[in-house]
C-alpha cells in the first residue's frame, strides 16, 4: 500500500502530467540512531525520508523545501518539539503540513500541549513502526484528499477522481497493514492483542484457558551486524515461514516487532500442551537457515504464561509471558520457561534497584576501595586494584556482583567506569611513585569509542604517569572483532598504559589471543586459587597458566589468596605476585594510603 500509493504523489495539478515524486517525510530527532532506523525503514516503504538532527535544522529545511508530513520528537536539546510546532503553525496549517509528534509514554502533558498547538497525531516510544506507518498513511491520505479538493476547485476533476481511487486502494491496504506485519505476513501486535482480548472475554464461559508464548530470537543482532539489515529481513521472513510450518492447528502466530514473535494457544486447559508447543518452536528455530546463499544459525528463547496462572487481564498476561521469556534468556538461551508469580516480584525488585542505581550515578554515591597486590619476596606493595562499592541508604554496602550486571545491561557502566578511572588515578597520586593502580574495564567500556579519550582525560586531570595505570580486561571482552580489539589495545599501550587479563581461565581461554594481543600480565582467577584446597585439578591449571606466562613473556599474579597453604602453593609454582584477604581486604582510600606507607614498594623488576 504505502510504497505504491501513499509513498508517491502527483507533482503537477495537470492531469496530463505524468511525473510523480515520492511522498517526502521529515524525521526530526536529536538521537542519530533513532533517525537512522526510522529513515531506513521508511525508505524501504518507498518514502523519500529526510532527517534533521534538531529543531532549528528542521525549520531551515521546512523554509527551503516541501514535505508531506513531519515526524517530530518532543524532547530535543536545542528546541523542544512543541516550540518547533508552534513555529510551523505560524505559516502552515495542519492540512498544508501534517505534523505527527513522537513522545515518550511519560510525556502525556507534552502530548496534550502538542495537540492544542495543532499537531495532527502522535506516536509513542519505543515506536511501533506499523502504528507509525498507519498514522503517516492517514495524514498523507488526508493531505492528498485536501490537495485533490483544491484541484477540483480549479476545475481539475480528473485529478480528484484519480486521488479518490488512490485513496480507496490506500484504505483497503491500510486495513490489511493495520492487522498484519508487512515483512512476514503474520498478524501484528495490534491484531494479537485483539485476539487475546477476545479470548480473555470468553474466560467466564469457557473451560479452557488461553496461553501466550513470547519468542525472542537469539543471536539475531549478530546477523544484522555482520550481514546487514537486508539479510536480517530475509531471515525474519524465513523464521515466519518456519513457524507456520511447525505449529499445530488452532495456534495464532504474530510478529510482535523486531526479532520478537508471539503465539496464542486456545482450546487447552493446562500448561503441558503450551510448553510442548514452545519446545517444538525452540527446537525448530535451532536448526540452520539458508538465507541469501549463507547458512545462518540463530536459535530462540520462549516464555509461556497461562491465563489461569495470573490475573485474567491482557497486560498482566502479556507481561507474564515477556518475563518468562526474559528468564529463558538468562538461563542460557534456546530455553523455554513457564511463568511463575515470583518473577513479578523479582522484576519489581530489579526495577527499584535500577531507579536507585540511576540516582546513585547522578549524585555520585559510589565509593572506591583498593586491594593491594603484594610482591611476596619483598613484602612490598606493587599496585592496588580499584574496586567499586555502592553504599546504599537502605540496603547497606552493595557489592559489585549485585549492581554491575545491571549497570552493564542499562549502559550506566560507561559513566560508572569513567568515574572510577578518574577517582583511581587521582588517588594513586597519594602513593609512592613505585605503586601503580589497576582499574577494571567492562566489555562495554572496552568497546566504547570514548575509551581512549576517557583514559587521557583521567591521566591529565590527575597528573598520573601512564606507566602507573594498569587496565584489567576480562577474556570475554576480547571475543570477536579481532581487528578492532587490536586497535584498541594498541592505542592503550601507545599511551604507556599497561594491560592485564583479569579472571584468566574462566572465560574463552584461547591461547591464540594471548599470542595475538599484547598484554602485560595474566591474573589467575581466585576460583582456581581457592580450589587448591579441594583437589589436584586447580593446581594443574594454575601451573599451566604460570608456565604459559613464562613461555610468552607475560607476568602472572594470583587472586583470592586467603590461606597460608594457598600462598605456599602458588609460590612453589613460581608466582610471587599475590592478592587476597590473607594480606588485606579492600581498603578505603585513606587506609590504602596508610597501607602503602607501611609496605613501601620496591624498585624495578618484572612481574613473575
Amino acid at each position: 500500500m504505502i510504497a505504491t500509493n501513499l509513498a508517491v504523489a502527483q507533482t503537477d495539478t495537470d492531469p496530463g502530467a505524468p511525473p510523480e515524486h515520492k511522498t517526502r517525510i521529515l524525521v526530526v530527532d536529536d538521537v542519530a540512531d533513532n533517525r537512522d532506523i526510522l529513515v531506513r525503514r521508511l525508505a524501504r516503504r518507498g518514502f523519500d525520508a529526510v532527517e534533521a538532527g534538531g529543531g532549528r535544522q528542521a525549520l531551515d529545511f521546512i523554509a527551503r523545501e516541501t514535505f508531506d508530513v513531519v515526524l517530530l520528537d518532543i524532547m530535543m536539546p536545542d528546541m523542544s518539539g512543541n516550540e518547533v510546532l508552534r513555529e510551523i503553525r505560524r505559516t502552515r496549517t495542519d492540512i498544508e503540513l501534517p505534523v505527527i509528534m513522537v513522545s515518550a509514554k511519560t510525556q502525556s502533558d507534552d502530548v496534550v500541549e502538542s495537540l492544542s498547538l495543532g499537531a495532527n497525531d502522535y506516536v509513542t516510544k519505543p515506536i511501533d513502526f506499523n502504528v507509525a506507518l498507519a498514522r503517516i498513511a492517514n495524514q498523507v491520505s488526508r493531505k492528498h484528499a485536501a490537495d485533490a479538493e483544491r484541484a477540483e476547485a480549479h476545475g481539475l476533476r480528473r485529478a480528484v477522481m484519480s486521488e479518490s481511487e488512490n485513496r480507496r486502494h490506500s484504505e483497503e491496504q491500510l486495513q490489511y497493514l493495520a492487522y498484519h506485519d508487512p515483512l512476514t505476513g503474520l498478524l501484528n501486535r495490534s491484531a494479537f492483542r485483539d485476539l487475546l482480548n477476545q479470548a480473555l472475554d470468553d474466560l467466564a464461559v469457557s473451560d479452557t484457558k488461553p496461553a501466550v508464548l513470547f519468542i525472542d530470537l537469539d543471536r539475531f543482532k549478530k546477523v544484522n551486524d555482520n550481514y546487514g539489515h537486508q539479510v536480517g529481513d530475509l531471515l525474519l521472513k524465513a523464521v515466519g515461514d518456519r513457524l507456520r510450518a511447525v505449529i499445530s492447528p488452532g495456534i495464532e502466530l504474530c510478529r510482535l516487532g523486531g526479532d520478537e514473535f508471539g503465539a496464542l494457544i486456545l482450546g487447552h486447559t493446562g500448561s503441558d500442551y503450551a510448553m510442548a508447543q514452545a519446545e517444538i518452536i525452540v527446537a525448530a528455530l535451532e536448526q540452520p537457515f539458508e538465507v541469501d546463499g549463507r547458512t545462518l544459525q540463530i536459535g530462540a528463547s520462549c516464555g509461556v504464561a497461562l491465563a489461569s496462572s495470573v490475573a485474567a487481564e491482557l497486560d498482566v498476561l502479556v507481561k507474564a509471558a515477556d518475563l518468562a521469556m526474559y528468564h529463558a534468556k538468562k538461563t542460557g538461551r534456546s530455553n523455554t520457561v513457564l511463568f511463575e508469580p515470583r518473577m513479578l516480584l523479582e522484576q519489581d525488585e530489579r526495577r527499584a534497584l535500577e531507579e536507585d542505581l540511576r540516582l546513585a550515578v547522578r549524585h555520585g554515591e559510589f565509593k572506591v576501595f583498593y586491594q593491594p597486590l603484594i610482591d611476596v619476596p619483598t613484602g612490598k606493595v606493587r599496585s592496588f586494584e580499584a574496586l567499586i562499592r555502592w553504599p546504599h541508604k537502605t540496603r547497606g554496602l552493595i557489592a559489585p556482583d549485585t549492581f554491575v550486571p545491571l549497570a552493564e545491561e542499562t549502559g550506566l557502566i560507561i559513566n560508572i567506569g569513567e568515574w572510577v578511572l578518574r577517582e583511581a588515578c587521582k588517588q594513586a597520586m597519594e602513593w609512592s611513585t613505585d605503586i601503580s593502580v589497576a582499574v577494571n574495564l567492562s566489555p562495554l567500556q572496552f568497546r566504547n569509542p570514548s575509551l581512549i579519550g576517557s583514559i587521557v582525560g583521567a591521566l591529565a586531570a590527575s597528573g598520573l604517569s601512564p606507566s602507573r595505570l594498569e587496565l584489567e580486561i576480562t577474556e570475554s571482552a576480547l571475543l570477536g572483532a579481532e581487528t578492532r580489539n587490536h586497535e584498541i589495545l594498541r592505542s592503550i599501550r601507545n599511551l604507556g598504559v599497561r594491560v592485564s587479563i583479569d579472571d584468566f581461565g574462566t572465560g574463552y581461554s584461547s591461547m591464540s589471543y594471548l599470542q595475538n594481543f599484547a598484554v602485560d600480565k595474566i591474573k589467575i582467577d581466585k576460583r582456581f586459587v581457592q580450589g587448591l584446597d579441594n583437589g589436584k585439578s586447580s593446581a594443574a591449571i594454575i601451573q599451566a597458566i604460570i608456565n604459559l606466562g613464562i613461555e610468552i613473556g607475560v607476568g602472572t599474579a594470583a587472586e583470592g589468596v586467603e590461606t597460608t597453604e594457598q600462598l605456599n602453593s602458588v609460590l612453589e609454582r613460581g608466582c610471587t605476585l599475590v592478592q587476597g584477604y590473607l594480606f588485606s581486604r579492600p581498603l578505603t582510600a585513606e587506609d590504602a594510603t596508610r597501607f602503602a606507607e607501611t609496605h613501601h614498594a620496591g624498585h624495578g623488576g618484572e612481574d613473575k
